[in-house]
């Protein structure tokens, strides 16, 4: 099965982690300037100040998605770019970055999806207490004001908060990530209080302010666990687990998203947490209780999970040597099934995959090109699990790869590669890895390439069913191989071997062949005239297409529409009158 007509395919990257230009057009510090600079902190002493150079390279980054075929792109916002202090005055080159941004993507044909938070709070107001202060909510909207009144004529979705679990349990409470504090669960809980908060007044700001009417989400983390089996008790296990709120830690989904989407805090983490729970009122509740248009999810691993002798969930745990990504999450395509299942049953919002993808050891081999096949075979699984969820009628709107390229990754500075888009920090040099023309033939067939591939024959390198894909969508239009080189960013002579080599059909024969396979599907309709079957069939003129039509078909245009012209009654199709030249194959 495809997936729905207008299903969303995505990428997603965030402003720190690729911008760079930290200290340019009148940008203030946030809490990750500050983190990077002591010793320790990023692995190999990276820092972000000049990561991708997005802020430079803005409109090459947006023509690589269209080559991509991206029918979104999902990115954040700096809030010390748009206000360097936190409050106060808007920085007007700042919010020009984004509009420009805005506009490059929709001259592209690219939606733009912002997230008003991606960790990098300014460093002024974590000098006042940053998520500590009860007035954190405040300072946000008006921050989430400025930015909607600027860019909501041309953005339709928004993104509130990226994974609240993350900031406030690594940045909080384990030290891990910005700020670095290693709270205690009281004060954690506490701010994390003030972000949800925050999520609600951002929500009220954006359907008060938005000039047209705007879809609305948030991105928490997707703690995710998946049955061993498909055994009614197993399953319950699992969705048990998913749900369940653990002592001392922050890592689950519902004692963030109850009170986004239910308005109310679950009774299983008040008693969970005990005299951690931070004091809140009825109208807090009210604020962080707001409509939602979707419920996003980041997703990218899961852990299994049985039921006990009393149905109560325990590991099941992993076999020795089971599959890894490089940053070592385990590969559980199953998390894309059990997730959006679960959490569109107990939220009943739609779902969207606002992050998910794998970290692997990627580099440029001598051909030039990215190969990273175990990319593509995780995707694939992860996303034949989503069809799964769909075909059961779980209500699933869009996915977005994580990342869109190669990027600073928080506190394991440039170890990790998720990229579609291979980065050299050195240069800055972008290369399409073979994930990003697999998933270009993905958006483009709509999911339906995802069938399973026969393990009969091997399969084709990427570059040729990208190829085959061109060739079939754009063959009325008069292409030349160098133009769809160009298309994949490889040399024509390297895209001439490749499809040799890997079908034994030379491209430019093959391109031939589709262009007359075309032409006689045209001469076939009535009162079609050669010259016009040419051109719809890519050819520059007459004569040539009939020289062409002739070597392959052995007969010309006009002798082949000859035969489709033949007169016949309302119950003979003409295929049938044709037949009746051949005695074999008469009756």
């Amino acid at each position: 099965m495809s997936f729905p007509k207008n299903f969303t395919w995505g990428a997603t990257t965030s402003a720190y982690q690729i911008e760079g230009a930290l200290e340019e057009g009148g940008k203030g510090p946030s809490i990750w300037d500050a983190f990077v600079r002591k010793p320790g902190n990023i692995w190999e002493g990276h820092t972000g100040r000049l990561a991708c150079d997005h802020y430079h390279r803005y409109k090459e980054d947006v023509a690589l998605m269209r080559v991509i075929g991206l029918k979104a792109y999902r990115f954040s916002v700096s809030w010390p770019r748009v206000m360097p202090a936190g409050i106060g005055p808007v920085n007007t080159t700042g919010l020009d970055f984004y509009d420009n941004l805005v506009d490059e993507l929709l001259e592209h044909g690219i939606e733009p999806w912002v997230t008003l938070f991606h960790w990098d709070y300014p460093y002024d107001l974590f000098l006042r207490g940053g998520w500590l202060n009860p007035e954190s909510p405040k300072w946000f909207a008006r921050y989430v004001k400025a930015v909607v009144q600027r860019l909501s004529d041309r953005v339709r979705h928004w993104i509130t908060l990226n994974e609240p679990q993350c900031f406030i349990g690594l940045g909080y409470l384990s030290g891990e990530h910005a700020p670095g504090f290693k709270l205690d669960l009281v004060e954690g809980l506490l701010a994390g209080h003030n972000a949800l908060v925050a999520h609600g007044r951002a929500v009220e700001t954006i359907r008060e302010h938005a000039r047209q009417s705007p879809l609305v989400g948030w991105s928490p983390a997707g703690s995710v666990f998946y049955p061993a089996t498909e055994s009614p008790e197993d399953v319950a296990a699992a969705r048990e687990a998913t749900f369940g709120v653990f002592p001392g830690s922050v890592w689950n989904n519902r004692w963030w998203g109850d009170p986004v989407v239910h308005g109310r805090y679950p009774q299983e983490g008040i008693e969970a947490y005990g005299p951690a729970v931070p004091h809140f009122s009825q109208a807090d509740l009210k604020i962080i209780h707001q409509p939602l248009d979707f419920y996003g999810c980041n997703i990218f691993s899961s852990e299994p999970v049985k039921a006990d002798v009393e149905g109560r969930p325990v590991a099941a745990g992993f076999s020795p040597g089971y599959a890894d990504t490089h940053y070592l999450w385990k590969q559980t395509p199953e998390a894309l099934y059990w997730g959006p299942r679960f959490l569109a049953e107990h939220y009943k919002l739609p779902i969207v995959i606002t992050e998910n993808g794998m970290s692997s050891c990627d580099t440029v081999s001598v051909d030039g090109r990215v190969h990273d096949p175990n990319r593509i075979d995780f995707m694939n699984r992860y996303l034949l699990a989503l069809q799964r969820a769909l075909s059961e009628g779980i209500d699933v709107r869009g996915y977005f790869v994580w990342s869109l390229m190669d990027n600073f990754e928080w506190a394991e500075g440039y170890k990790h590669r998720f990229g579609l888009i291979h980065t050299d920090f050195e240069t800055q040099k972008r290369t399409l890895k073979d994930s990003a023309y697999w998933y270009h033939d993905i958006i483009a067939s709509n999911g339906e390439s995802l069938e399973p591939v026969s393990l009969a024959e091997p399969p084709l390198h990427v570059v040729v069913k990208t190829t085959m894909h061109y060739v079939r969508s754009h063959v009325s239009e008069p292409f030349r191989i160098k133009d769809l080189a160009a298309h994949l960013r490889c040399h024509p002579d390297f895209l001439s071997r490749q499809f040799k080599k890997s079908t034994g059909t030379d491209l430019g024969e093959y391109i031939r062949n589709a262009r007359v396979d075309h032409a006689r599907e045209l001469l076939k309709k009535p009162n079609m005239l050669i010259d016009v079957a040419a051109e719809k069939s890519g050819f520059s003129d007459r004569i040539h297409f009939s020289k062409v039509f002739r070597r392959l078909t052995g007969e010309t245009p006009g002798e082949f529409q000859r035969r489709f012209r033949v007169s016949f009654d309302g119950n003979r199709q003409p295929e049938a009158l044709l037949r009746t030249k051949h005695p074999r194959s008469a009756r």
